[in-house]
């Protein structure tokens, strides 16, 4: 089964994306690159967010978006202005029917580098080795890639330990 995953790293000023093709346990590139606003007026800068995301939503027809959560950034105004920005790249992929995966800074290090204390440099360093990409993607765009194959291989491993289970279970009621 082929599958489509939009990773979006969120930002009030730089809002990262990339999409991945799986199939199995393999991923393909497919692109990636940030949506960076302008303006000083926060609801002027949202509705860029939600524009862009909608277009690349549009342009690539994923079948799911994962986006990472909100981390407490320096300051609380900081944090909320991130929330916010994530709303609206939800928001975009909920109007699209997309299923939303929502997953923590040291999940998607995790899942990507090995270790949830992972640096940026580390995550971008395994993001181009997993996809064998010819050079380093900006920061956004490969943290937005490391959220997508956190995705995929988290609902990979989740069903896998489903179907799992299920054959133990009909295997205990066959006896």
């Amino acid at each position: 089964m082929s599958r489509i995953i939009l990773g979006i790293d969120p930002g009030s000023r730089i809002t990262g994306y990339g999409l991945v093709r799986q199939v199995g346990v393999k991923f393909a590139y497919l692109g990636s690159g940030c949506i960076r606003v302008s303006g000083d007026e926060l609801p002027g800068r949202l509705k860029q967010v939600f524009d862009g995301v909608s277009e690349i939503i549009r342009q690539f027809q994923p079948d799911e978006l994962a986006i990472e959560q909100v981390f407490m950034a320096r300051n609380a105004d900081s944090a909320l202005k991130l929330g916010q920005a994530r709303g609206v790249a939800i928001v975009a992929g909920v109007n699209a029917g997309l299923p939303i995966a929502e997953y923590s800074a040291r999940q998607v290090k995790q899942a990507v580098v090995g270790t949830g204390a992972a640096d940026k440099a580390q995550v971008a360093h395994m993001v181009t080795h997993m996809l064998k990409l010819p050079g380093t993607p900006q920061a956004d765009a490969a943290d937005a890639l490391a959220v997508a194959l956190c995705h995929g291989h988290t609902s990979t491993s989740l069903t896998k330990m489903a179907l799992d289970k299920h054959k133990l279970v009909r295997g205990r009621l066959r006896k």
